[in-house]
């Protein structure tokens, strides 16, 4: 029996558009060889106050599912940044250790400074600033490639 890397995605917002459902549904489809992947929605707040409450009470969301034993990846575009070869491998990483591994996605105005020092590990995929939405999927096919080039299959789009 092969134990597949836990992967939990908890993310701020629903997602709308249906061409990024149908993006989404298709990296959760070519994921399940390789992992078990969950997806987990907090609802996004309205933004007052420049957003600073809104980030908070959406932070508080986030880690009550993220769950306290699992490895807290917090996606910010001030966190580290991989190639995708050095993705794979902090992949690989994880997947040796074993643990529950949960990427966190903010919401319009980002990840609440609680998250990000609860957070084992901060990642960055670009200093540009993506729609967190869009990011989603982002996420997805990033872990895929890594999948791919961790088990040295071909992977040509």
């Amino acid at each position: 029996m092969v134990l597949l890397l836990h992967l939990k995605v908890v993310a701020v917002g629903k997602i709308k558009e249906r061409y990024l459902q149908e993006g989404i549904a298709e990296y959760r489809k070519r994921l399940r060889p390789y992992a078990r992947l969950t997806i987990e929605e907090v609802p996004d707040e309205p933004l007052r106050d420049g957003g600073k409450k809104a980030r908070e009470t959406e932070g508080e969301r986030i880690l009550a599912r993220a769950g306290a034993s699992a490895y807290l990846v917090a996606l910010d575009r001030g966190g580290k940044v991989y190639s995708s070869e050095e993705f794979a491998a902090w992949l690989g990483e994880r997947e040796m250790a074993g643990k529950e591994v949960v990427f966190v996605i903010g919401g319009t105005t980002g990840l609440s400074e609680q998250v990000l020092e609860k957070a084992d590990t901060c990642l960055s995929f670009s200093r540009l600033t993506f729609p967190h939405q869009l990011f989603r999927l982002f996420l997805l096919e990033q872990i895929y490639r890594a999948f791919k080039i961790l088990r040295g299959e071909p992977y040509h789009w």
